[in-house]
Order: C-alpha cells, then structure tokens, then sequence
C-alpha cells in the first residue's frame, strides 16, 4: 500500500479524530497509488497514524476511514460500519426514517445515507466512495434488506472531486414518492425531485420542540375558560369569549404561525398537531409548496393553514411595511386607522410565532458577510411581526456562519428593531447526526427560540 507523508508544521488535527488531509499538509507520497485507493497515512517521523482514501485531485487530498490498518473497503468492511451505524439509531431514533449514515460523523467521509422506510436515499460525494458504490449496495442490502434504493449524487460538492453529477435507481425499484412518519406525522418525501436527499431529518427534534408554544393563547382574545351547566344540569368547564358565548372552535387557544422556507411544510405540520389556530406556510418554490399541501392534506390539518408561494425576503418586508403604515395612519387620527384612503403598502399582518428555516446562506467562508446581512435581514423583520411576548424560532445550516456570530448577527437585529430577545432554547441537529468533537464541519446547525418583547414593560 502506497503512504502519504505528512508535513512536520502541520496542525494535528487528524490526532484529534478529523478525517481529513489537505493537500498543503503533504510533504510527500510514496509509491503510486491509485486515485480513489487506500494509502497509509504517516506523520513527519513515518509512524502511523491512520487509513484512508487518496485523490490527488481534491484539496482534501486524503480521508482517513480507520485509524488502524485497512486493506479494502469492501462490503465486509462496509457491513460492520452500516450495523454500528444500524445500533446508534436504533438506540436514539424511534422513527423508521432517520439519516442512517452521516459521513465523517458515522467514520464514512464523503457517504451519506437516508432511510425513508424500507428505501434508501445513497449520495456518493467523493471519489473514494464513488468507487465503492457496488460494495456499498450490497451491504446496504445485508444489513437492511431495503425494497429499493435510490442514488442522489447529483450535487456539485462531486465537481471537486472530479466526478459527475449523476442520480438514479441502485436496487430494486424505488418508488419516487414515499410516506413515512416523525413524530407520529405522516410525511409524503419525492426521492427524485426533492431537495438533497427528499427531506431534512436534522430538524427532527428541533420541530417537536416548538411545542409548548402552540397554545396558551386563547385569554389574548378576550375567551377564558368558565364552568356552564348543560340542559341537564351537568357542569363542564368551556371556553366563553367577551360576549360569554361559548366559543365552538376547538383550536380557540392555538398561536398564529408563520413559517417560511417550508419546503415540504414539515414546522407547519408540527404546528397543526400541537394546537395552532392558523399557519401560514411560505416558500419561494411553488413545487415545495405543492409537496406541503400534500402533507397537509394527508394529516387532516387543511382548514387551519393557508399557502402562500413568495420569496421570504420579499414577504416580510411588505408585511412590516404595512404595519408600520397602519401604526401611522392610527397615530394620525387620534388612534383611529382612517380607513378611507386605501393603504399604498400590502400586508400589515402580525403572528404569534414566527418560524425562519432557511437554506445555507453562506457555503464558503468569502460568503460569510453576505451571509450576516440575510440573516440580519430576515429575523429583523420577522421579529418585528410577532406579536408582543410571542416568539421567534429561527434556525441556520451554514457552517460558517459560527454559533456566536449568528446570535451576534441576531441580537443586531434585535437591537436595530428596538426588540428585546429572550433566549429559551438552543439546539443543534438531531441524534441521527451525532457530532465528533474536532470536526467542526458536522457542527452546522445552529437553533433558536426566543420570546420578542418591546421595550414598553
């Protein structure tokens, strides 16, 4: 087996459990070996400190898969990494769909595997890995006995790598359309045209999580609970508004919801199970909007969320603009909205919770100050649409944008809106994507809850 020598100044990363060598960190190679193939990977003294995968035409010139001597990744080897991978989410996701395996994070750099049921979702994203795709079928097919699966390497991450985009069927005959279900929802997922792999499992917990913000509303709106007497004489506690007419809508105390970015509408479904009184699902794609009606649709929650296909940024402005017209108006007229002349700017609307899940703003570090701006952008003006003391659930999947430059960012928002944030939770992706300390590249999502206050109490 051919070696990679490592330089003497190098950070020593790989000792710390980070799989990768870059390109600069090479003094020299000895022997040939093979774009794709396994090297040995020696420090500046030739000893040993792992195995990995080589391609000369990568800036991540090696990954290291073991850190004991490996002959072959061949589909034992693949075998054993699949049934630990199998072990960890049986232990900590009682679901059967989950990101089954999570490149560097599950010791297979440049693989990621999703199991949606009894298919799977492949993405080959080095050449290393590209050149395993036959092994790696066949022990998918040993530890997990799929129907089918499905190849989604159609990502430009492989350009770098030297390799094309490709996508499609592996095994069996993957239906494009499969229901599986979290947190006892049922989700329909396209395999074939949805974003990434179909579906974002990283989310998971931090969906359920929004919970305890879905009801406790209903006193806002003047209903209160109150005993009444039947026609019979029994005594039941009801909901009565101010008019003491007991109110009918069984979601009375559910929040007002707006989540943009939804794709498939998944926070929009966890909003509906957990007592909203009404979502507002946004996003820029109409056939990501299409995908949430469905699942809308198939959980039952339809006459409780509207649909709107618009660009969030957009959306958001016109909103505040509109409710900054209407405090004018009212300040104009003695605190009356003079109704008789139409506003010049739409919306105007305001929510209980407002739900911000975007894409990565910032995929390289040269992107990182644009980023900043989008992301002061949107939570300024969706902070400035909850209503007082609701709360703002805001997320970010860019790595770059480090945790404590993403609350700096948003507490400039805050600062900018005359908000004041109160932090309630901060999460990080789910248990189906476990984290080694060292890699600081699995550490991309970043999760907030907060309650937006005014400076009036």
């Amino acid at each position: 087996m051919a070696s990679v020598i490592l330089t003497r100044s190098r950070k020593k990363r790989l000792e710390q459990g980070h799989p990768w060598v870059y390109k600069s960190e090479i003094e020299n190679v000895e022997g040939e070996p093979a774009p794709g193939s396994l090297v040995e990977i020696l420090d500046h003294r030739r000893r040993f400190l792992a195995t990995g995968y080589y391609n000369p035409a990568s800036q991540i010139t090696v990954r290291a898969v073991s850190f004991t001597p490996l002959e072959a990744m061949d589909a034992a080897f693949f075998e054993r990494r699949f049934s630990e991978c199998l072990k960890h989410r049986q232990r900590f996701v009682d679901e059967d769909a989950y990101r089954f395996v999570y490149g560097e994070a599950d010791f297979l750099p440049g693989l990621i595997v999703d199991r949606f049921g009894d298919v799977l979702v492949v993405q080959l994203l080095t050449l290393g890995m590209d050149l395993c795709r036959d092994a790696i079928v066949k022990a998918l097919v040993a530890v997990l006995n799929p129907a089918g699966i499905y190849e989604r390497s159609d990502v430009p991450i492989r350009e770098m790598e030297g390799l094309e985009q490709v996508k499609g069927p592996l095994y069996g005959n993957p239906p494009r359309h499969v229901t599986v279900t979290e947190n006892g929802l049922k989700v329909l997922v396209d395999i074939e045209q949805g974003q990434k792999t179909g579906y974002f499992f990283d989310q998971r917990e931090n969906r359920a999580s929004i919970k305890p913000l879905m009801t406790g509303w209903g006193e806002r709106s003047g209903i209160t609970l109150q005993e009444a007497a039947d026609e019979v004489g029994h005594v039941r506690t009801v909901p009565v508004n101010r008019n003491g007419k007991e109110v009918a809508f069984p979601y009375w105390d559910g929040a007002t919801v707006l989540e943009c970015f939804s794709h498939t509408g998944s926070f929009t479904l966890h909003a509906c199970k957990y007592g909203a009184k009404k979502v507002t699902c946004l996003d820029i794609s109409e056939h990501a909007i299409e995908s949430a009606k469905r699942n809308v649709e198939l959980n039952g929650f339809e006459e409780r969320v509207e649909f709107v296909v618009a660009d969030a940024f957009d959306y958001l402005r016109s909103q505040v603009k509109g409710l900054a017209e209407r405090s004018a108006r009212a300040a104009g007229n003695d605190g009356k909205a003079d109704t008789s002349v139409p506003m010049t700017a739409g919306g105007g609307r305001t929510w209980d919770v407002v739900i911000l899940d975007p894409p990565a703003f910032a995929k390289t570090r040269s992107a990182v100050k644009g980023a900043c701006r989008g992301y002061k952008d949107i939570n300024l003006h969706g902070m400035k649409l909850v209503n007082e003391g609701g709360y703002l659930v805001t997320a970010s999947c860019s790595y770059h944008m480090r945790p404590e430059l993403f609350l700096e960012t948003i507490q400039e928002a805050a600062a900018d809106a005359g908000k004041i944030l109160r932090l309630i939770e901060w999460r990080a992706a789910g248990k189906d994507h476990p984290q080694i300390l060292g890699v600081n590249e699995g550490h991309y999502l970043k999760f907030a809850i907060f309650e937006v206050r005014s400076k009036n109490f």
